[in-house]
């Protein structure tokens, strides 16, 4: 007599059981539930759809399901007010659609305590894995709780000084140096600095590395003309105001595009003019900050290709553990725009 299912226990779903239920052959189940290619995105959220439904869960190495796999990673932004931040949400979201994978995506406004708990939560759903945008230098509460709960994470653009993690980025100190060399080229001597929050590595980066630059030309940046703000577009307004409530500078160099068309406005708001009043330039390469309408010199980050390496170094950490730590530094340019000075080609 063959053994019935133990009491208590489910019976697993099999992929066959999906393929019916979901329309489609075993092979496509098996393509989308293995990460593999040629099935539709509407097809594999059907797919993945009608397995979550049943209970399905795809077998490991040993043929065993693995009941801990739910298909599901989370994505945690700063906020989604700056264009950056979605750019790279939608690359991830179509990284992940194209692996089988949905997103769980949350913001923190840049609060430690909304960080803390947005990783509580993503660890009672089980999410498989998380990419960080919202790392805090100085605090490692929320990587501590992933950790904990075992659910792996890479670090995408700030990292925590305290707990190691994979991590995705640009090299910020070079490329803050490529820019503020290129304000300096113009002959600028009132030169202020405006960066996202010191809390994160790669605000702060960039600035080191505005001042150092500055610094060796002999042009000191220092009291209301080394400014920290928030990472949005009203930051910069504020920070232009108080850049403006004293003897105005001749360039403000920015850690971000908005913060930089933050300026900007407020500069068209009281009758400055740029670049001829004020030179402006900024960080991250936004499409519409490099348009024509807007024009700004800034430097470009490969969004894209960050979003889909930080997916894929994910994918890899959900796949195989390991102990060691990869950083991936991804290209950066310098877009010359006509906010600064120059006559753009």
């Amino acid at each position: 007599m063959s053994a019935g299912p133990i009491a208590g226990r489910p019976v697993p779903v099999s992929a066959a059981a999906v393929a019916r239920a979901a329309g489609v052959s075993t092979a496509t189940v098996s393509y989308v539930m293995n990460g593999k290619g040629g099935v539709s995105v509407e097809t594999r959220r059907h797919i993945i759809g009608i397995a979550n439904e049943l209970g399905f869960r795809p077998r490991g190495a040993n043929g065993v399901p693995d009941v801990q796999q739910t298909r599901v990673i989370g994505l945690v932004l700063p906020n989604i007010i700056n264009p950056m931040f979605p750019r790279w949400a939608q690359g991830i979201i179509t990284a992940a659609a194209e692996a089988g994978y949905e997103v769980f995506v949350a913001t923190t406004q840049d609060d430690p305590d909304v960080l803390n708990q947005v990783a509580v939560t993503m660890a009672a759903r089980n999410v498989d894995g998380v990419i960080l945008a919202a790392a805090f230098s100085e605090d490692a509460t929320a990587m501590r709780t992933l950790r904990t709960a075992r659910i792996p994470y890479v670090y995408l653009s700030r990292r925590s000084h305290f707990l190691e993690g994979d991590f995705v980025g640009i090299d910020d100190d070079a490329a803050g140096i490529l820019l503020m060399e290129h304000v300096l080229s113009h002959g600028y001597t009132e030169i202020a600095t405006v960066i996202g929050p010191r809390f994160s590595t790669a605000s702060l980066a960039r600035e080191h590395a505005f001042v150092r630059t500055a610094a060796k030309a002999g042009i000191a940046i220092g009291g209301e003309r080394k400014i920290s703000t928030r990472l949005n577009n009203e930051g910069g307004q504020i920070a232009a105001e108080r850049l403006f409530a004293g003897k105005p500078p001749q360039a403000a160099v920015c850690g971000s595009d908005e913060i930089a068309i933050g300026i900007m406005q407020y500069a068209l708001a009281h009758g400055i003019r740029v670049p001829d009043d004020l030179a402006v330039v900024g960080s991250d390469g936004l499409p519409f900050s490099r348009s024509e309408l807007i024009n700004l010199t800034t430097i470009v980050q490969p969004q894209q290709e960050m979003a889909n390496e930080a997916f894929a170094m994910l994918l890899d950490r959900i796949n195989s553990s390991s102990d060691t730590y990869t950083s991936r530094i991804c290209a950066h340019r310098l877009h010359i725009g006509r906010t600064c000075g120059c006559t753009p080609s």
